[in-house]
């Protein structure tokens, strides 16, 4: 239960802690994979499933804890999913091929989909509604924050020690999370579901979600958002490469500033929605990404405008974030809460596995240009979907 003691700030920086370490050892899989291939002898064919196979198990795990943090509570979700993710990251560093590797990084999407949606479903049991934005644009900057600190030193630890031992890192500042979430967070007072939690009644929640017509919209334009940025995002660099030839090094700090855009922006826009409603920002931050999707090819001659473009992108992407997931909190009851954002996050991963599968199809026959249109299309689709079916209560709404 809350008490008088309970601080917003300490609340805050537990769950950016949080999204910090998980965003950040998702990411590094991408940089280090050439160091793992070297490490266990695995060819560049059959590394891929080693991001594929948490992707997955992430999907599937977000499905199932989403009704079970309704039932037991967000703060003890958040409790077993952060030790598990700390014992998967931990266990990383014992491992002696492919087989058990891959079974760590299964492990470590199981505690991602135990932990996806439970901090945002958090920030919507503790913080009213016209301050859900401003907490939400916080809370997600870890991610950007991994951008800007985690990969980086992943990076160079992966260099110096081996691929294992940014794992540790990341271990580290995921263990300190679940001291914080055991001694400074509260479980919020949130009305409980009164019925017994089985497999067939959480089926069945989803499914009475998803009839309502504003859920499945929501539920449509979060799978949008994540597939349009996957398949522009996956090949950018490979285009960035082999058109304006880029080195690895350059492209990392392209991604450092990206990071920088996501701070910078993402709080700033949660809070200015908690004051003038969120579809408006979101359905500009969609018309300007697809805009400049759509005219990167012929814009970006030389690094210099790549990094431009991308920093502008990245700043789009963080406008619709923070609105769309505070928005969706709205969407539900409490007691529901956990379920819809799990359920989201999930056909978010989908979204993403989607993506990157047309991504290189789309990049190997017809061109980079085919990618940023079909992004393009998908991130306006988002942002009309929202605007149009997508309903919000008004500005300074306090529940």
């Amino acid at each position: 239960m809350t008490s008088r003691k309970d601080s917003p700030f300490v609340i805050i920086f537990t769950l950016w802690l949080l999204v910090f370490s998980a965003a950040s050892q998702t990411m590094i899989m991408a940089p280090i994979l050439p160091r793992i291939g070297e490490g266990l002898g695995v060819s560049d064919a059959v590394l891929g499933t080693l991001v594929s196979g948490y992707s997955l198990m992430l999907a599937v795990f977000a499905i199932l804890a989403g009704p079970v943090s309704d039932r037991i509570g967000r703060r003890r979700i958040l409790i077993l999913g952060t030790g598990l993710m700390t014992l998967a990251l931990a266990l990383h560093g014992v491992v002696t091929s492919y087989a058990s590797f891959l079974g760590v990084r299964v492990l470590a999407g199981m505690a991602g989909g135990v932990l996806s949606g439970a901090a945002v479903s958090y920030i919507g049991d503790y913080f009213p509604y016209n301050r859900r934005g401003w907490a939400t644009g916080w809370v997600m900057s870890g991610a950007a924050f991994g951008q800007i600190l985690g990969i980086p030193m992943g990076i160079f630890m992966a260099g110096r020690w081996g691929f294992r031992s940014p794992f540790y890192l990341f271990a580290v500042t995921m263990a300190a999370t679940v001291v914080l979430l055991f001694f400074g967070v509260p479980q919020p007072p949130v009305k409980s579901a009164s019925h017994r939690l089985s497999a067939g009644r959480a089926a069945r929640d989803y499914l009475t979600m998803l009839k309502r017509p504003e859920v499945a919209w929501a539920a449509v334009a979060y799978f949008m958002m994540f597939l349009g940025v996957s398949v522009f995002i996956v090949y950018f660099p490979t285009w960035l490469e082999q058109e304006i030839g880029a080195t690895p090094d350059q492209i990392a700090l392209m991604f450092l500033a990206g990071g920088v855009a996501n701070v910078l922006t993402g709080p700033q826009a949660g809070r200015l929605s908690d004051r003038i409603g969120r579809k408006g920002i979101i359905l500009i931050a969609c018309v300007g990404l697809s805009v400049l999707m759509v005219l990167t090819v012929p814009l970006v001659t030389d690094l210099y405008f790549a990094y431009a473009i991308y920093f502008l992108i990245m700043v789009l992407v963080a406008m619709r974030i923070s609105p769309f997931s505070a928005l969706l909190t709205s969407l539900v009851r409490d007691e529901r809460r956990g379920s819809l954002m799990s359920l989201t996050v999930a056909l978010g991963q989908m979204g993403f596995a989607v993506g990157g599968a047309a991504a290189g199809p789309l990049y190997s026959s017809v061109g980079f240009r085919a990618n940023t249109l079909l992004a393009a299309v998908s991130v306006l689709a988002m942002g009309l979907i929202v605007w149009r079916f997508v309903p919000e209560p008004e500005p300074g709404t306090s529940t």
